[in-house]
């Protein structure tokens, strides 16, 4: 059993406008992704396996963060069963991972009338997070895709973890990447060797 996420404050997920004003493109077609699929899977609000399902789906960055495609046919193959099989349980419930305390906020209701889960927000927030740290005006998919990775708790590992992944190993590895400036549009670059790491699947 993984050890919850330590109880982080963190700022709460803006409303859609300002949101998207803060995504690169590609991230934000990504919450629209999520959006629209939870919308089809007659889920009430957006939570982490949502968003892990689109990343995957629309970022070929966050594909290339993965060991390979094997891992990705994995991963994906537990996220298109959500409404058939293991995630049934998730039904009529709320994704709490309890990563931010869910505490009364100025923008407790906005976040509500969006439809985010806490988790879901909570690792949208440490996205934005995650973008401001390193400078940058708009967070992208492996800001968010790290941002789950290491949530313990949240849906989106569950996945992972049933997946085969290390969400550690890639957490690290996303960190590791974005401090030598070595993510770029198409994937990881390996810098020793001048050639991609991962695959596009």
């Amino acid at each position: 059993m993984h050890n919850r996420m330590p109880r982080i404050p963190q700022q709460p997920v803006p409303n859609r406008a300002e949101l998207d004003a803060r995504l690169t493109v590609e991230l934000a077609a990504v919450v629209t992704g999520a959006r629209r699929r939870a919308l089809r899977d007659g889920d009430r609000q957006i939570d982490t396996a949502h968003l892990l399902h689109s990343l995957i789906e629309s970022d070929p960055a966050v594909r290339a963060a993965f060991e390979g495609g094997p891992q990705l046919a994995r991963v994906l193959g537990y996220l298109v069963q959500r409404s058939i099989g293991y995630g049934l349980r998730w039904q009529g419930s709320v994704e709490d991972s309890g990563a931010v305390p869910v505490v009364p906020d100025p923008h407790s209701a906005v976040r509500d009338a969006e439809g985010w889960s806490p988790s879901a927000a909570s690792a949208m927030a440490g996205a934005l997070d995650r973008a401001q740290k390193r400078g940058d005006v708009r967070a992208g998919g492996l800001d968010l895709l790290a941002a789950l990775a290491v949530d313990h708790e949240c849906r989106a590992m569950e996945v992972l973890v049933r997946g085969g992944i290390d969400a550690d190993r890639l957490a690290a590895r996303i960190t590791d990447a974005a401090g030598q400036g070595a993510w770029e549009a198409g994937g990881l670059t390996d810098r020793r060797t001048g050639g991609r790491t991962g695959s596009p699947g």
